[in-house]
């Protein structure tokens, strides 16, 4: 696997004036903005949480956060393979927490194998996770948070790699990996099915998607009481603890705006992947989307 190099060109200057002059809107919350807009005021809400994010995490949902992920990580399936050269790419990972559970998955479950690595397959590429987020701020919180964790730097220990990337224009060649995940960072994409198309093609043939991600809640009773919750207590919760209440304002409303369990499906879909489905999690407040690049 190698990244890409993207190399700024004369004759690309002229699209990319294009692009910023296109009149093409999104949502950032509930505001339209720009499209070139929203991927600076994304950046600049999680350079604001970064230090507090993952107690943020713990406080918003009542530690049930953690729950998700290991979800997520056993949906994924990496401990069942049993391959010391698998290639996996966390999208929008910064803080490092599906990272940092997808390698202790791979080594509990090489040591549970006996297939740590020794001198008789020295020549095999090691795992290899790909912790891979547009912010720096998070990058630079998940490295801190990999010093303080020495299993990370075992021997046999998965490789973690940090690589400052758009989701939309990842800088690695096609076919890389094995599998794509992504938690809590696609409904902050500017264009979702540009970074949807970027997952498909850098999966190997037979590759998995994961997306774990804030969804609808399905249930009536829980609904009445997620909705006051959100609005109400969150943005208070960002005001007391990371002082700043607009950033957390900006992330319960980017949850409503996201699409529902069988839109985002049918996007995933429309992406090339095949064997597409979802779990609903507590009720649907969250929502773990999967599928499969098939060989073409």
């Amino acid at each position: 696997m190698t990244l890409r190099r993207f190399a700024p060109s004369v004759a690309a200057a002229p699209s990319r004036a294009r692009g910023l002059c296109s009149g093409k809107t999104t949502h950032f919350g509930y505001k339209t903005v720009p499209e070139e807009e929203k991927e600076r005021l994304v950046r600049h809400v999680f350079e604001n949480v970064a230090s507090r994010y993952d107690l943020m995490n713990d406080l918003m949902s009542g530690g049930v956060h953690r729950v998700w992920k290991d979800t997520l990580v056993d949906m994924l399936g990496v401990a069942k393979l049993g391959r010391a050269d698998l290639q996996v790419l966390d999208v929008a990972g910064g803080t490092g927490d599906i990272a940092f559970r997808i390698s202790r998955a791979l080594s509990e479950s090489a040591v549970a194998s006996g297939s740590s690595r020794g001198a008789d397959d020295a020549a095999t590429e090691p795992a290899r996770i790909v912790v891979s987020d547009i912010n720096d701020a998070m990058l630079e919180e998940g490295r801190r948070r990999a010093t303080t964790l020495p299993e990370l730097n075992a021997p046999g220990a998965p490789r973690l790699e940090w690589v400052t990337a758009d989701a939309r224009k990842l800088p690695f060649d096609d076919c890389s990996f094995d599998m794509y995940s992504i938690a809590f960072g696609i409904r902050n994409v500017t264009v979702i099915p540009e970074a949807l198309a970027e997952a498909r093609r850098v999966l190997r043939p037979g590759g998995r998607f994961v997306c774990l991600e804030f969804s609808q809640v399905t249930n009536p009773f829980l609904r009445s009481l997620y909705e006051p919750y959100s609005f109400a207590v969150i943005p208070k919760i960002g005001e007391l603890v990371a002082d700043d209440r607009a950033s957390y304002q900006y992330l319960v409303e980017s949850i409503r705006k996201f699409p529902n369990q069988e839109t985002f499906a049918q996007m995933i879909r429309d992406a090339g992947f095949r064997s597409v489905g979802y779990t609903n999690l507590t009720g649907g407040i969250v929502a773990i989307h999967s599928g499969f690049r098939l060989p073409d």
